[in-house]
């Protein structure tokens, strides 16, 4: 049930991280705030597909 996503910095549209969700618990799309590399600093990362 766990699927892998993609988290893109919305910032700089970057894709820098990825990880597990599980759908059932977590249906819509992920926002987490993480460190950017590009940018430097703590930024929200959103799920792409």
């Amino acid at each position: 049930m766990r699927t892998f996503v993609t988290l893109a910095c919305t910032e700089c549209k970057r894709r820098n991280y990825t990880t597990t969700k599980n759908k059932a618990n977590m249906p819509d799309r992920m926002e987490i705030k993480k460190y950017c590399p590009w940018c430097r600093r703590h930024t929200v990362h959103k799920e792409t597909r």
